[in-house]
């Protein structure tokens, strides 16, 4: 038995679908998982603290962050299989599970200060519900949306990307409250660490709630079912487009994956290291003469918030187009306008905050959509078969560039000088090593081609054609 058995009402076959049932009723489970375990994107809102509360470096606070995105990864890659067959929902309980435990440990670590708890339980644990979590509801919807499967990845990412929005300026109010000699609008204030505790804890409950409704509301389509008026040999007209199907065992092993794998680990790379260090990050772009920060702690939450705005529209607006113009181009304007609009933060950036949030906001929102986009490129290359396996290993790439982003940023910056000292100069190295990186994704994409026929499925055949709601 899998060690993540669950009670028969988690099984598979409870979840189907009965004819007639709307299929709009599922995006609304996916968001309510996505805009939980998406919280992860709002660690720099209470970061300082913790560098302050345990006395550490940036770096050794960014490694909660790396650990989970490479928890979420390896989670993703390793379960992948398993969330195919035993279903959404099982996975959603598994993931809730895990993402509720690991704040639950954290806020000990938080409130004992044991830096090694926070690393076990947000990082490890945490990371593991991120992982289940984000890859449940994605191909479920991609089954769901065979005929728009960009918009049905996008409305299932988007949560993932929104969660900050909400989780950005409710923990500064809960922090205010938990801490009241905190004032979020004064500069170089910080929250005590025991406030940070409560705010874990506060987290852990109301996270537990929404993604039981999410588990207890998901279904997913009978094996024959298609939408309406949708022709499964209609996708053979758009390039790169498969109708066949590739097993997650045998997509490994062609250079197709391997090419998305360099491409999402780049455009992850150079995302992640903006949103990891988001708040002190504008705040040390603009300074005064004496040294104080221009932008005040509240407006640099609202940046935050701005930017998870960004990551959730740039996830649906990007990924429905690709829908349009094809996953190949998509990826193009991400990674080659990407490159430029770092190029600029990098050198311009500091002259107004405008320019800053633009370039930032720009950035973001491809990042967003690269997340988005990817399940349906796999789902063009490899067919609907094993697509959440086979996401769920490509996803590896985003557990290197967990690491990868953080530490060129926070290795950079701690070689420059002290949090709450650093100016806009200090960013530069790093940000220009991310023009590079995107580079590196820019070449990788234009080398994807259609996967080989001896990698195709030969005992797998789409189902039958069945009139369905829309």
């Amino acid at each position: 038995m899998s060690p993540l058995a669950a009670p028969a009402v988690l099984d598979r076959q409870r979840t189907v679908a009965p004819p007639g049932f709307n299929r709009w009723l599922v995006p609304p489970a996916a968001l309510a998982v996505h805009l939980c375990i998406g919280q992860v994107y709002a660690t720099s809102v209470y970061k300082t603290a913790l560098v302050s509360h345990f006395d550490v470096s940036q770096t050794q606070i960014g490694l909660v962050f790396s650990i989970a995105i490479v928890m979420l990864g390896l989670s993703a890659a390793v379960c992948g299989t398993w969330v195919d067959r035993s279903g959404p929902r099982k996975a959603m309980a598994a993931s809730a599970a895990c993402w509720v435990t690991g704040f639950l440990v954290g806020a000990l670590g938080i409130a004992t200060g044991q830096l090694w708890l926070l690393y076990l339980g947000y990082g490890v644990i945490g990371g593991i519900g991120l992982g289940i979590g984000y890859i449940s509801p994605v191909s479920t919807l991609i089954k769901w949306f065979p005929d728009r499967p960009g918009l049905a990845t996008g409305m299932a990412i988007m949560g993932f990307g929104g969660g900050a929005l909400i989780a950005s300026p409710l923990s500064t109010r809960l922090l205010s409250l938990y801490d009241p000699s905190y004032d979020s609008t004064v500069t170089g204030s910080a929250p005590a660490g025991s406030a940070v505790a409560l705010l874990f804890l506060t987290f852990a409950v109301v996270h537990a709630l929404f993604m039981a409704y999410g588990a207890a509301t998901v279904r997913v389509p009978a094996p024959d079912w298609t939408p309406e008026g949708f022709d499964p040999a209609s996708v053979r007209s758009k390039a790169l487009v498969t109708t066949a199907s590739v097993s997650a065992r045998n997509a490994v092993r062609t250079p197709q994956f391997w090419l998305l794998w360099v491409v999402l680990f780049c455009n992850v790379t150079a995302g992640i290291g903006i949103l990891e260090q988001a708040s002190p990050m504008i705040q040390d772009f603009f300074r005064s003469a004496g040294g104080a920060s221009t932008v005040s702690v509240a407006a640099a939450g609202g940046f935050v918030g701005l930017l998870s705005m960004a990551n959730m529209a740039g996830r649906f607006v990007w990924s429905s187009t690709s829908d349009v113009v094809g996953r190949k181009p998509v990826y193009m304007g991400y990674l080659g306008v990407g490159l430029v609009a770092y190029f600029l933060l990098a050198t311009f950036g500091q002259k107004s905050t405008a320019l800053f949030v633009l370039f930032a906001v720009v950035i973001l929102s491809f990042y967003g959509g690269g997340f988005a986009t990817v399940p349906a490129y796999l789902r063009d290359l490899f067919g609907t078969f094993q697509v959440g396996a086979i996401h769920g290993r490509l996803l590896t790439a985003w557990s290197a560039a967990g690491i990868a982003g953080p530490l060129i940023v926070n290795g950079f910056l701690d070689a420059q000088g002290d949090p709450g000292s650093l100016t806009a100069s200090a960013y530069r190295p790093a940000l220009l090593t991310m023009v590079a990186v995107l580079a590196v994704g820019f070449v990788a994409n234009l080398l994807v081609r259609p996967v080989a026929e001896r990698f195709h499925e030969p005992s797998y055949r789409p189902a039958a054609s069945q009139r369905g709601t829309r």
